[in-house]
């Protein structure tokens, strides 16, 4: 009479691994089995877990040949920052099944960094109403940005003759026109979408040959060396605050959908 039905009342304590994954669904099986695959779907403990093995593996090596464990904790330190970085450098933003260029990756290492400073970024932008690509679409307390980055053979000169720009011999103009149409229309759809003007900054990223500036206007469009993108987003003049930081940024998610 009084014993209990195990498929009413109160449910069973709830395992080891709920505690720390309660959004996985419970499996039937063994509890090792259930907390094993909340881990293989959890992306980010599991890098952790390779950093931290990896960062101790060094350090116990170390600490073996050396007979000294703090020389192997401090060699260990160090293996996990060095795999922390190369990871940072590697991960994209931009879908891994289209994979960026090069020169879009480097760009993309550089914006993450802004974006610890309350910029907001956009990578991989389709422009309706034209077949053109935004690589990145930058908005900040400086106003908001359209960046295309390009890498060029670095054994050819960049050069500026009578407002056109060559790559050793050859023009570049048909690209420069191409990142301006593309940052216009852009600022278009914006506005719309927002329901007032905005502008947006057109610029190339160029990375390979050496040039004379850090950032020159050319034709209606910022040439700027690739590792200067940073300091080039603090010379805008405009002065936007959080929220017209925040509208402005929506605006362009549903106005520039994602390329890929």
């Amino acid at each position: 009479m009084n014993s209990r039905n195990p498929s009413s009342g109160r449910s069973e304590p709830e395992g080891h691994q709920a505690l720390f994954f309660p959004n996985q669904r419970k499996t039937d099986g063994i509890g090792g089995k259930a907390l094993y695959g909340a881990l293989k779907s959890n992306d980010a403990l599991r890098r952790w877990i390779i950093r931290s093995s990896i960062a101790a593996l060094v350090a116990g090596g170390i600490g073996m040949l050396t007979g000294e464990w703090r020389v192997g904790v401090t060699f260990g330190l160090v293996a996990l920052v060095s795999v922390m970085v190369w990871s940072s450098r590697r991960e994209s933003e931009i879908p891994r099944w289209r994979k960026p260029s090069a020169a879009q990756r480097r760009t993309e290492v550089q914006l993450k960094v802004m974006k610890q400073l309350g910029y907001r970024v956009l990578h991989a932008r389709a422009v309706p109403g034209g077949n053109g690509q935004i690589d990145h679409f930058i908005v900040g307390r400086r106003g908001a940005f359209a960046i295309d980055s390009e890498s060029w053979d670095k054994r050819l000169p960049l050069r500026n003759k009578l407002e056109k720009l060559y790559h050793g011999r050859f023009s570049k103009n048909e690209r420069i026109d191409e990142a301006l149409e593309e940052a216009e229309r852009a600022a278009e759809l914006v506005s719309k979408e927002l329901g007032r003007d905005i502008k947006v900054r057109a610029s190339l990223a160029i990375y390979g040959p050496g040039m004379p500036w850090d950032s020159h206007r050319l034709r209606g469009v910022d040439i700027i060396t690739g590792t200067k993108v940073r300091k080039w987003l603090r010379t805008g003049r405009d002065r936007l605050s959080e929220s017209e930081i925040e509208e402005i940024h929506q605006a362009a998610k549903k106005a520039l959908p994602p390329r890929y």
